[in-house]
C-alpha cells in the first residue's frame, strides 16, 4: 500500500526523544529513516533501563522500553563521526538522503564539518533540521537542554500540580515530544517548498521555544490580563466546572464546557436549581464563584459510583470519564479498537514480538505502517552502506577494523 512519505530518506542524526519522535513519525508516514549511531554506544536511551525487551535466553537485552518507545521504522548504521571517515561516510550517505536531522548543541557539528554552513552549498536542495535545548541563536545557545529545563523554564511546571504544592513537571518528556512533532511540521513544510523551487534550507527549532508557544491559553491569558498564572491542580482557568471528583469508588473527571453542558449535569445531579443560581448562570460567573460551586459539588459526587456517573452523564452529551491508570488504558475497548498498542516482530525477544505504541495518525489513502522494529545497534550497516554507497565486503571489513564503522 502507498505511503505518504515513501520518496523521502532521512539522515538521523539524534538521540534521546525529542528528534527520535520526529524520526519516527516520518517513518510511520513512510520515510526511510537512517539512524546513525555511534559504534558500541548508540542512542543514549538505549541504557536507560530497566525494563529492558526480554530476551530469548530469559535475560534482558540491550533494548530498553524507552529506547523502544520512539525508534521504529529505521535502520540503525553505526559509524563513528568523530573520525574523519567516518565523516565523509556519512557526508556519502547524505548524497542519498532530502533530510537530515540532528540534536546536538548549537555548533556541535561544526568540528565534524556536518553543520548546515559546511554542507549547504554541495547540497543545496537539503532540508537540515537542528533540535537543541535553547537554539542555535541567543545567550542560552550553548547551553545543554533536556526536557526537564525546557518544562522549567518554559513556565510549565509553575502551571502544573497541587496550588500548594510544589510546581510539578508533566509525567512524560511533554517537552521533547512536542518539539518533534513541531519538527516534523517544520520539515514536511521545507519539503513542499524544496519540491517547488529545489531550495533547501535550515530549521532551527528549540525545546525552550516550543515549549513556551504552547503555553497556549495559559500564555495569552497572562498577555491579555498581565496577570501571572498560578497552579490550579485539576481545575481548569477558563472553564468551570472542569475538576477532579472523588466518586464512591474512585476518581472521575468532569469537562462541562458550556453552560448547556452545566445545565444537563445539573439535572443529571439532582441539583437542577444550581443553573439558574445567579451565582453559576454562566461560564463567566461560575469562574468568580467556583469555590462555592465546588464545595456543593464534591459530597454530591460521593452519592454514585464511577460508572453511575460516566455513564449517565455521557448519555447527556456531558463530558465525564474515569481516571486510568496506564495498564487500565490499554484494556479500554476504544484504545484497543483504535488500535493504541501494536506488537512487532523482533529478532531479540523471548516471544519473537515486542509490544509498543500505535500512531495516532489515521489516513484513508496513505495510512502509516509498522514495517520495521526498532532497530539493535548497528543492525543495517552492512546493507545501508551496500546498496547507498557501493562498499564491497572487503571494504566494509577495513571500516570495521578500523572502529569507523560497527
Amino acid at each position: 500500500m502507498q505511503r505518504a512519505l515513501s520518496d523521502i530518506r532521512v539522515l538521523d542524526l539524534t538521540r534521546i526523544l525529542a528528534g527520535p519522535t520526529c524520526t519516527q513519525l516520518m517513518g510511520d508516514l513512510g520515510a526511510d529513516i537512517i539512524k546513525i549511531e555511534k559504534p558500541g554506544a548508540g542512542d543514549d536511551t538505549r541504557k536507560w533501563g530497566p525494563p529492558y525487551l526480554a530476551g530469548k535466553d530469559g535475560e534482558p537485552t540491550q533494548e530498553s522500553a524507552y529506547y523502544l518507545a520512539s525508534n521504529r521504522n529505521k535502520r540503525s548504521v553505526a559509524i563513528d563521526i568523530a573520525l574523519p571517515e567516518g565523516q565523509e561516510l556519512v557526508r556519502s550517505l547524505l548524497g542519498h538522503c532530502d533530510v537530515l536531522v540532528q540534536n546536538f548543541k548549537a555548533g556541535g557539528l561544526t568540528r565534524y564539518g556536518l553543520d548546515y554552513a559546511s554542507l549547504k552549498d554541495a547540497f543545496p536542495g537539503l532540508v537540515y533540521c537542528s533540535i537543541s535545548g535553547f537554539g542555535q541563536t541567543g545567550p542560552y545557545k550553548s547551553r545543554a537542554g533536556y526536557d526537564y529545563l525546557a518544562q522549567g523554564y518554559g513556565g510549565l511546571m509553575s502551571i502544573t500540580g497541587a496550588p500548594d504544592g510544589e510546581p510539578m513537571k508533566v509525567g512524560v518528556g511533554i517537552a521533547d515530544i512536542m518539539c518533534g512533532m513541531y519538527a516534523t511540521s517544520a520539515i514536511l513544510a521545507a519539503l513542499h517548498h524544496q519540491r517547488r523551487t529545489g531550495q533547501g534550507q535550515h530549521i532551527d527549532l528549540a525545546l525552550l521555544d516550543t515549549q513556551v508557544a504552547w503555553l497556549a491559553n495559559e500564555g495569552t491569558n497572562y498577555l491579555l490580563s498581565g496577570r501571572v498564572p498560578t497552579r490550579l491542580g485539576n481545575e481548569h482557568p477558563n472553564i468551570v466546572p472542569y475538576k477532579l471528583f472523588e466518586t464512591k469508588d474512585g476518581p472521575v473527571v468532569l469537562a462541562a464546557g458550556n453552560d448547556a453542558q452545566f445545565q444537563r449535569f445539573c439535572r443529571f445531579a439532582g441539583l437542577a436549581e444550581l443553573s439558574d443560581d445567579p451565582r453559576f448562570r454562566t461560564n463567566s460567573l461560575r469562574i468568580a464563584n467556583r469555590q462555592a460551586l465546588y464545595a456543593l459539588l464534591v459530597p454530591v459526587f460521593m452519592t454514585k459510583t464511577k460508572a453511575e456517573w460516566v455513564d449517565g452523564l455521557t448519555a447527556l452529551g456531558v463530558p465525564c470519564g474515569p481516571v486510568n491508570n496506564i495498564a487500565e488504558v490499554f484494556e479500554d475497548e476504544q484504545i484497543k479498537h483504535r488500535e493504541m498498542r501494536i506488537d512487532m516482530p523482533h529478532d531479540l525477544a523471548a516471544d519473537g514480538t515486542v509490544p509498543l505504541l500505535g500512531n495516532p495518525i489515521k489516513m484513508s489513502e496513505t495510512p502509516v505502517a509498522y514495517a520495521k522494529p526498532p532497530p539493535f545497534l548497528g543492525q543495517h550497516t552492512e546493507e545501508v552502506l551496500e546498496a547507498l554507497l557501493d562498499l564491497d565486503a572487503a571494504e566494509r571489513s577495513r571500516l570495521r577494523d578500523a572502529g569507523i564503522i560497527g
